[in-house]
């Protein structure tokens, strides 16, 4: 019994931390209809920033944190005006969006390891390797940190989606950009403050991620998959169904890396999202597509 608890409390704690990582890239195609295959190499940097923030001064990674968040929206102000503006009304911007976040996500690759070279990181406050124990059951302060830390985020976000003013019509472009765009809302502005937000919640998930995982620039490839599964399974576009989905997938790949081997734990999310596109393609929360 002590072993169901304490592998269902270990994918708990790295669901909260799944579920941050997975949240900017639901905003963005919710919003825009981008899949930013980009995302994870993004959450790369923002590991970077926290990782050398430790090393070089000794900020804590949850102090630097809102840091790593700033610097990310701004690269994605930018990346956004470069990139993705130019062609946001074209009726394939979707599928191409595909290919211009690859190669996007390929040019951090590239400037990731020529920066940092492709050494394996990890940033060691004192809690990354500490425990809280309770009888049998010990919780890695770490991973419980980094979870309470990004569902707090998540909170503030929903919060912010659900009751300030610029929430409405960020709500209202991701149900319908057409209507919303004839009611008077500044579609190209919504799309540019989602995309930063969206990058900068990746920058968030960075600093967090830079205690919990190791990492290194071609570690993104895997995450793409992982944070794909979230979304795909959630529904496209929603955020409530990541997060659940973030919880539902870390638990499962928890108990099958403890029955199973720790090196089919990450296959958990690779055959969750094979499933979920044969099955049920729209998600748990997503819209079914009408056949033409």
């Amino acid at each position: 019994m002590a072993d169901i608890v304490q592998t269902a409390i270990l994918g708990l704690a790295l669901g909260g931390v799944y579920a941050l990582m997975g949240a900017g890239l639901s905003l963005v195609f919710g919003v825009m209809r981008i899949v930013n295959l980009a995302h994870p190499s993004l959450i790369m940097a923002g590991a970077y920033i926290a990782y050398w923030a430790f090393r070089l001064a000794g900020v804590d990674p949850l102090l630097i944190l809102p840091v790593a968040a700033a610097i990310l929206a701004g690269t994605g102000v930018l990346l956004y005006k470069l990139v993705f503006e130019r062609e946001a009304r074209s009726a394939k911007y979707s599928e191409m969006t595909v290919l211009l976040t690859f190669a996007l996500a390929m040019v951090m690759e590239g400037l990731l390891g020529t920066v940092f070279t492709n050494t394996q990181r990890v940033t060691s406050p004192d809690y990354a390797t500490d425990a809280f124990f309770i009888a049998d059951v010990f919780i890695p302060k770490g991973q419980l940190y980094a979870g309470m830390v990004s569902l707090g985020i998540i909170s503030a976000l929903a919060l912010f989606l659900k009751h300030s003013r610029f929430g409405y019509p960020i709500r209202a472009t991701t149900q319908n950009r057409e209507a919303a765009e004839l009611l008077g809302v500044n579609v190209n502005l919504v799309s540019l403050a989602s995309f930063a937000i969206g990058v900068g919640l990746a920058g968030a998930a960075g600093a967090l991620v830079s205690f919990v995982f190791s990492f290194f620039p071609s570690k993104h490839w895997e995450w793409i998959v992982i944070l794909m599964s979230l979304v795909v399974l959630g529904g496209m576009g929603s955020i409530f169904g990541t997060v659940l989905a973030a919880f539902i997938l870390s638990v499962l790949a928890a108990f099958v890396g403890f029955y199973v081997g720790a090196v089919w734990s990450t296959l958990t999310f690779f055959v969750a999202l094979f499933v979920v596109l044969l099955v049920r393609p729209q998600g748990l929360f997503g819209e079914k597509p009408e056949l033409a």
